[in-house]
């Protein structure tokens, strides 16, 4: 049984056991033996244990686990036996190191020394293995050919580029291993570079000058720059959570209340309780939506909780990739759900309904609509689609998707024609689909009343249910349409322009349009006054409409038209 040690190295902590504490401080000592007449001495101790730290850190798996001898030799392994690097200054210049060692992978960095305002022309040239004159070059070309977009790209290459400031940093920038002999040698260059400096300082000074002002300018600009990106970081996750945490909060209540007549209404709700998307229970629909628009938005406010604590830990791999793949799932089952609702509207079916209306020529035909107070509270409730319950307590779909046009025809009668439009996989389905809704109206002598909506079985299903009126009249027609069909009316206006100011108006089909026959003229705009000499007076009672127009005045003694109750008489004074 071996004691456990707690040490800190290179500013990080670890528990080790006694045999490989004792072997990794021989290791240490003989290091600093090897080294004690190099330049740059703790400097390069400091590297060394900084990189030996690195390497530790990598094969710690829990907060808990215990380094071990097998750990510590690996480690030695890469950094390289302390005996094969006594540099001397005879050496032909190069130092080899232990064959065991591997070559490290570049990082990038920023490398402030050689960079002329903030590093990143630089660090790029090593990491790319060029002159950071040709990076240079690039960003200058970005920033006027391609619309200033340089500046942005090098701002942000500054912001997300560590610099480079320990030897261990500057080796992994230009691609060298980490080793014992690399960081000594590397650590000598530098304090020779240094003597260099003090020597010739009187030659470089004022050469300098510019290069330090230019760097100290850069590297306020860079701290403003940062302190924004801080700032405005914050702010996006307090929007991020607050967004995810709503979003989410809101599907969960939407999968309890489904089909509950809770007193939240989601817009697809009606459409999920009428089986329209999907064939399977109504619970297991909501759960689908909740993972497939849920996921993003959890991940989404675990983000803003990152920005706001960027130290808080991770939820785990586990968690994440269980996330995603139900996610995936999720997505994948309400593609196919959506390939299948789109089949189910691919064809549209019709059945087309006439009937003949027994008007008197001299009869005025009244058009009025209806709402049935059990679905609705006036005939100005509206609703596209809405499953309820009819007065047996069925369960039904009611809408409100009727249409009503007038149209001139030859035939000496005036008809109707109604037609039932639905949509199905195929025309026979949408055919039956449409012959299933029911829909009412009623002629009652010269009074045409309609229902202003339709009916049909839930198990029907929503498929675009609608109902379309046209009214057919022969020229000479006289009608009075009721104020409740502005809501319905799809007429061509340029043909039958109705005035929604009042429903006293009598209307009259000729041979172009149907012409308002006592609507102000104001109002009437169809109506071609200036070139119409007659002038006609349209009076209203409880006898009926009397018509008098001045051309028949004159040609016919003072005679009047009127229509009464009965139909159209002729007055004479």
């Amino acid at each position: 049984m071996n004691k456990t040690v707690n040490i800190n190295l290179g500013g990080m902590f670890f528990h080790i056991d006694e045999d490989a504490y004792q072997k990794m401080t021989r290791y240490f000592d003989a290091i600093k033996h090897s080294l004690s007449n190099s330049s740059g001495h703790d400097e390069i101790i400091k590297d060394i244990e900084m990189r030996v730290s690195e390497l530790l850190n990598e094969k710690q798996k829990t907060d808990k686990y215990v380094i071990g001898l097998k750990d510590v030799d690996e480690v030695i392994a890469v950094m390289g036996q302390p005996e094969d690097y006594i540099i001397e200054d005879e050496l032909k210049g190069t130092n080899s190191y232990n064959s065991t060692a591997t070559r490290a992978t570049k990082k990038l960095y920023r490398d402030r020394e050689k960079g002329m305002i903030g590093g990143v022309a630089s660090g790029l040239g090593h990491y790319f293995g060029i002159d950071a004159v040709w990076i240079r070059i690039v960003l200058i070309l970005l920033v006027f050919a391609g619309f200033g977009t340089g500046i942005l790209a090098y701002i942000i290459l500054w912001i997300v580029t560590p610099e480079a400031l320990t030897t261990t940093e500057k080796l992994e920038m230009t691609g060298e291993p980490v080793t014992i002999s690399n960081i000594e040698k590397k650590v000598r260059e530098e304090f020779e570079n240094v003597s260099d400096k003090i020597k010739n300082v009187d030659y470089d000074k004022y050469g300098n000058q510019i290069k330090t002002s230019a760097g100290k300018i850069g590297s306020s600009f860079g701290d403003f720059i940062m302190t924004v990106f801080k700032i405005f970081a914050k702010f996006l996750g307090v929007l991020l959570i607050l967004g995810g945490v709503t979003v989410l909060f809101f599907l969960l209540i939407g999968i309890f209340t489904l089909g509950s007549g809770a007193f939240i209404d989601f817009p697809w709700q009606g459409f999920i309780e009428a089986g329209n998307f999907t064939d399977y229970p109504i619970w297991a629909f909501g759960l689908l939506m909740f993972f497939a628009a849920g996921i993003p938005f959890f991940f989404l406010a675990l983000l803003g909780f990152k920005l706001l604590a960027p130290n808080m830990k991770s939820i785990g791999n586990i968690a994440k990739y269980t996330l995603l793949a139900l996610w995936l799932i999720a997505v994948a089952l309400a593609i196919s759900i959506g390939i299948k609702q789109a089949s189910a509207f691919a064809v549209d079916g019709r059945v087309v309904k006439k009937e003949t209306i027994n008007l008197n020529p001299n009869d005025t035909l009244y058009i009025k609509f209806k709402h049935n107070d059990y679905f609705a509270k006036n005939v100005e409730d509206r609703n596209d689609f809405m499953v309820t319950q009819d007065s047996t307590g069925t369960d039904i779909i009611y809408s409100n998707e009727v249409s009503f046009k007038i149209e001139k025809t030859d035939e000496k009668l005036p008809y109707l024609q109604i037609e039932k439009e639905a949509s199905g996989k195929s025309l026979s389905e949408a055919k039956q689909r449409a012959e299933q809704i029911k829909y009412g109206y009623k002629i009652i002598g010269n009074q045409l009343i309609l229902d202003n909506y339709l009916l049909t079985d839930l198990k029907n299903k929503y498929r675009d249910q609608e109902i379309e009126i046209t009214l057919y009249l022969p020229e000479g027609t006289l009608l009075k349409p009721d104020a409740s069909i502005q809501n319905y009316d799809r007429s061509d206006d340029e043909y039958f322009n109705l005035h929604y100011s009042s429903d006293n108006y009598v209307y009259k089909v000729e041979n172009s349009q149907i012409k308002c026959l006592n609507c102000p003229a104001d109002e009437n705009e169809y109506n071609d006054n200036e070139n119409d000499s007659n002038e006609t007076s349209v009076t209203i009672n409880n006898d009926g409409v009397s018509i008098e127009n001045d051309t028949i005045k004159s040609n016919n003694n003072n005679k009047g038209l009127k229509i009464n109750k009965d139909g159209i008489i002729i007055k004479t004074n």
